[in-house]
């Protein structure tokens, strides 16, 4: 698969990259648990996503970058502490043209799978699978759903709450074998991806799930320096409010948006979980050589 994959990109031109596992910064987003080594004050890289943006930021062509990443407390049959993610940049495309080729990538690895195919916005999943417009609703509105479906409601905030119910009630909805992809997410939810000032303003970002397996997520990249540094910022702010201790931001990674960031799309997908869908498998210890209990 590894093979199929390098094999795409280069009939396509795209040059592939080795970006450092190890970060003199963190990852500030408090959704994601990450592994440090403080006899250096290094981290171990969660995506290669800040080191890729600065080779862009440089003056590199479109590129890609197999390799592993790692991410602490992930467990579970859909997860491992460390993964294999294929990240990949492309230059003047809209997040519309990635979905494009993000499509062809997966029927390239399974020809003669997932022929199916569907585009839906955020907002219109919700509010046809729950009655739930994700733009306007609540935390007591979400929490009222959430416990009406039998489900004890989690100490979670408004995005947790909107990402369980899509976890739990709709992903388990979703066709086998069809390319799933959501997209123009809440902008509360942009993470790293720019926000359209709709109204209400929506971040433009998509994800694929193939089938009921969360697969890829991809984003319209933001090229504001500013308005990144102030997303960091406030997930500090955000990961102290939780009783955890924020992580330094990436200066570099910064310097190198306000030098000028190209015009881009990119994506990031699980390569193990790919893999599983290729194999029927219902767990990602069965594709892995050696999962962590067995590490």
């Amino acid at each position: 698969m590894l093979a199929l994959i390098r094999a795409f990109f280069q009939q396509r031109g795209v040059m592939e990259v080795e970006t450092p596992l190890l970060s003199h910064a963190g990852n500030s987003d408090p959704g994601i648990a990450q592994f440090s080594t403080h006899e250096h004050d290094l981290w171990l890289r969660t995506s290669p996503e800040y080191a890729m943006k600065r080779l862009l930021a440089a003056g590199s062509a479109d590129i890609f970058e197999l390799g592993r990443v790692f991410r602490r407390g992930e467990a579970g049959h859909h997860h491992n502490l460390e993964f294999t993610i294929l990240e990949w940049y492309r230059q003047g495309w809209s997040y519309h043209q990635l979905m494009d080729e993000v499509a062809a990538l997966v029927r390239h690895c399974m020809p003669g799978v997932a022929s199916l195919e569907s585009r839906v916005r955020y907002r219109d999943l919700l509010l046809t699978h729950t009655g739930i417009d994700p733009m306007e609703a609540t935390e007591q509105d979400l929490e009222k759903y959430i416990g009406s479906r039998g489900f004890e409601v989690p100490k979670l905030d408004r995005n947790g709450m909107l990402d369980l119910i899509i976890s739990h009630f709709i992903q388990p909805q979703m066709q086998e074998n069809k390319l799933n992809f959501v997209f123009d997410y809440p902008a509360e939810q942009a993470a790293l991806a720019r926000v359209r000032p709709d109204t209400p303003p929506v971040a433009e970002r998509f994800e694929l799930f193939l089938g009921r397996l969360e697969l890829a997520n991809g984003y319209q990249e933001l090229r504001d320096w500013a308005e990144q540094r102030r997303r960091f910022e406030l997930e500090n702010h955000l990961r102290q409010h939780r009783g955890e201790a924020p992580v330094p931001l990436d200066e570099r990674f910064l310097s190198a948006l306000q030098s000028g960031l190209p015009s881009c799309a990119g994506v990031a997908l699980g390569v193990d979980r790919l893999l599983m869908a290729i194999q029927g498998a219902s767990s990602m210890s069965q594709v892995l050589a050696f999962p962590a209990e067995r590490a």
